[in-house]
C-alpha cells in the first residue's frame, strides 16, 4: 500500500536521494546534510506544535510504498512565508511611454522587486520517483497537502502559492538568470539557486537592482522564459490549474518561473473535500478516493477504494485501510475522488 506520513528522522538517506534526483532548480531541498537534517527537524517540531494561527512552521511529508518500506516521494507545506527572512519575487507590470504631439503611445513590461507574498503559505518540495509516476500516484502526493490545510486550517493563511519550477538546461543554467548574473551578480545560477535552498539570501538584497527592470532590454533567450516552466513541471502546474490557481504576474527572481496562488478556502480539493465517520467492511467497488485521517502527528493519508454513504455521513473501508490510516471504527475521516 502507498501511504502519505509526516517525516521523521530514519528518512534522511531518502531524502538526501530524493534532493539529488531532483536536480538544479529545486530550491527547497538543497543537497546539504546539514539543512536537510534541520529541514526534517524543523518539520518534526511543527507537527508536534500546537498552533492557532500560522507561523514558521514547516510541514514535509513522503510518501512511503509499505510493502518495501521505501520513500519514494515528498512534498510540503510552508505555513508563512517571509516571517524570518525576505520572500522576494519579481512582479510583472507595465509602463506606458507615449507622446500625443509626436503621436507615439508605446507600452513597455517590467519587473519590479517585490514582497508581496508576505505571510502567504506556500505548498512546496513536491517530488515522486521515476519508479512511481503511475497510478495517479502524482495527483495523491499533491493534493494529501490540501486534505492536510482543510482539516487544519488554523495553520495556514488565507492565501496559498506555488513556486514553479522555470526554464533552466541539464547543466542548471537558465536563460534568465545568464542576464542578471552578466550585469548584477557575477554568480552562477546553480551557485544562487543553492545559496538561496541554504537560507543564504543576503546577497539578494545587496546585489538585486533596486529599480524596475525593462524587459524588452533582458536577452531575447531571458525575455522567452519570463513565466514559463520547466518541461518537467508543467504535470505539477495542470494539477495546481486544475485545483483553481492561477497565475497574477509574479515570477521567481532567479529563473523567471511563474508563481501561481489561489485563496485556500477556494482551493477544489479543499471546498469539495468532506468529513466521514468511518465503518470497517468488506468493499467491493472501484471508487478510488483519497482519505487522510484527522490528526497532526500522526497524519496518515492513502488512496483506496471506499463506499461512501453520504446521506449519513458515513464512508465504508477496509481493515487494512483502517490500519494504514491508524483509524477505528467511528473515527472521522476526510476524503475526496481521486
Amino acid at each position: 500500500m502507498i501511504i502519505i506520513r509526516p517525516i521523521q528522522n530514519s528518512d534522511y538517506d531518502a531524502l538526501h536521494r530524493i534532493a539529488v534526483e531532483s536536480g538544479h532548480g529545486f530550491t527547497s531541498l538543497p543537497v546539504n546534510e546539514e539543512l536537510l537534517k534541520k529541514r526534517i527537524s524543523h518539520a518534526e517540531v511543527s507537527f508536534d506544535s500546537k498552533v492557532t494561527q500560522p507561523g514558521n512552521e514547516g510541514y514535509l511529508f513522503v510518501m512511503e510504498d509499505t510493502e518495501t518500506g521505501a520513500v519514494v516521494g515528498t512534498s510540503g507545506i510552508e505555513a508563512a512565508v517571509g516571517l524570518d527572512d525576505a520572500f522576494y519575487h519579481y512582479h510583472l507590470g507595465k509602463v506606458v511611454h507615449s507622446s500625443r504631439e509626436l503621436n507615439i503611445y508605446n507600452t513597455v513590461e517590467t519587473l519590479s522587486l517585490c514582497n508581496d507574498y508576505t505571510g502567504a503559505s506556500e505548498i512546496c518540495t513536491l517530488f515522486l520517483s521515476e519508479s512511481h509516476r503511475k497510478d495517479r500516484n502524482g495527483r495523491f502526493l499533491s493534493r494529501t497537502r490540501f486534505l492536510f490545510m482543510a482539516e487544519h486550517t488554523e495553520r495556514f493563511a488565507e492565501t496559498v502559492i506555488a513556486e514553479m519550477r522555470g526554464v533552466s538546461d541539464e547543466d542548471g543554467a537558465s536563460p534568465f538568470w545568464k542576464w542578471l548574473e552578466e550585469h548584477f551578480f557575477s554568480l552562477d545560477f546553480p551557485t544562487a539557486d543553492y545559496l538561496t535552498g541554504i537560507g543564504k539570501k543576503v546577497f539578494i538584497a545587496e546585489l538585486m537592482p533596486k529599480y524596475p527592470i525593462y524587459v524588452n532590454l533582458l536577452s531575447p533567450e531571458a525575455q522567452r522564459v519570463i513565466n514559463k516552466v520547466h518541461p518537467k513541471t508543467v504535470p505539477a502546474l495542470r494539477l495546481l490549474e486544475a485545483e483553481g490557481f492561477s497565475r497574477r504576474g509574479y515570477v521567481d527572481i532567479f529563473d523567471g518561473g511563474p508563481t501561481v496562488e489561489t485563496q485556500t478556502a477556494l482551493v477544489k480539493t479543499v471546498c469539495q473535500s468532506q468529513r466521514c465517520q468511518v465503518l470497517i467492511g468488506e468493499i467491493a467497488n472501484d471508487n478510488n478516493y483519497i482519505i487522510c485521517n484527522g490528526k497532526v502527528a500522526d497524519f496518515r493519508a492513502t488512496q483506496a477504494p471506499v463506499l461512501l454513504r453520504e446521506t449519513a455521513n458515513q464512508v465504508v473501508v477496509s481493515q487494512a485501510v483502517a490500519d494504514a490510516l491508524m483509524v477505528n471504527e467511528g473515527d472521522w475521516v476526510r476524503l475526496i475522488s481521486n
